[in-house]
């Protein structure tokens, strides 16, 4: 009959290396001050005798799981999944694990998730919503939002978006356009997403260009419809920019079953910057935001609220660029 095998202890470790418990317990907690030879001969003892650290007995230890949460609407926006993956990445330079939260468009998942994570051991979160979970977000949990504004004593991490609206009239008008159309879904609470359009329509009065909008309620279900209509009462549209590159491709579609071709007929601009892969260009003409570096601001200043550490101010905004796609004219 086999004998079970004797799982490996710190005290083994310990006995391996020559050193004390506590020393391997500073090892594996990652404490400054311990010398190079120390560190080496400890970890080899851990790599000998295939030693995994108790994460549980760990994070009582030190009052941390090392996991971060992020809360998202859904995995099946391209924004939402790129953001994910960067966030994922810097989460792991920093020894911490990602647990994704896919509230599936539910403002009650997303009020249950957050309950959910304060009673576990989640160090904190990250949390892209446009719910009604103010009342949700505790003092006793660190939480970075992404593109919303809830209060002075939320941080947040968001782009220049007012700029991108303002950049996107720029570029449409540069090359011909003459009668601009806004399209974005409108959501109960405010955003920060908000400022795309209202920079769009700024910038159009101050160039004196013919201007209509829509900007329909959330949620979107007859969004195709809605986008038809709107293009058969306004067939002078010639320049068109969109909330994101989702809506450009949801409106790419509609003026396409109309028989209109992008270019020859109109050009459209979107918003965030999505590809197809990581390693492909983007999918249209768009003002990019850079997704890599909101996860990273978002990850360094939730780890700065985690270990209690000065944060000088309580917003980053990060900066828009517009890349020449397909849908609109070369210069």
């Amino acid at each position: 009959m086999n004998e079970q095998k004797k799982s490996i202890t710190m005290k083994d470790v310990a006995a391996e290396a020559g050193v004390s418990v506590g020393t391997v317990s500073r090892v594996i907690n990652n404490e400054k001050g311990i010398k190079e030879v120390t560190l080496k001969k400890v970890q080899q003892a851990i790599e000998k005798l295939s030693y995994v650290p108790d994460e549980y007995a760990r994070g009582l230890k030190t009052n941390r799981s090392n996991i971060i949460a992020l809360l998202i609407p859904t995995i099946w926006h391209p924004f939402f999944s790129e953001f994910a993956y960067h966030v994922e990445k810097e989460l792991l330079k920093n020894q911490c694990k990602l647990l994704i939260c896919n509230a599936d468009k539910d403002a009650q998942n997303e009020i249950e998730y957050i309950k959910l994570l304060e009673k576990n051991k989640v160090d904190g979160i990250i949390g892209i919503t446009y719910s009604d979970i103010d009342k949700y977000i505790s003092s006793n949990l660190p939480f970075v939002s992404i593109d919303r504004h809830f209060s002075e004593n939320v941080y947040y991490v968001t782009s220049e978006n007012y700029h991108g609206g303002q950049l996107a009239c720029r570029e449409l008008v540069k090359r011909g356009c003459q009668n601009l159309a806004y399209i974005s879904g409108v959501n109960k609470h405010l955003n920060e997403t908000t400022k795309r359009g209202r920079g769009f329509k700024d910038e159009a009065k101050q160039q004196n260009t013919k201007l209509c909008s829509l900007e329909m309620p959330e949620p979107l279900d007859q969004a195709e419809r809605q986008i038809k209509s709107f293009f058969e009462a306004h067939p002078q549209i010639d320049g068109i920019f969109t909330v994101n590159d989702f809506m450009a491709l949801r409106v790419i579609k509609v003026l396409t079953e109309m028989g209109k071709t992008p270019l020859e007929d109109y050009q459209i601009i979107g918003f965030d910057g999505l590809r197809p892969a990581f390693d492909q260009p983007y999918l249209l003409s768009t003002i990019v935001q850079e997704i890599a570096q909101m996860a990273q601001a978002a990850v360094e200043l939730l780890l700065k609220l985690i270990r209690q550490e000065k944060i000088e101010k309580n917003v980053i905004s990060l900066p828009v660029h517009f890349f020449e796609g397909d849908t609109t004219k070369k210069l």
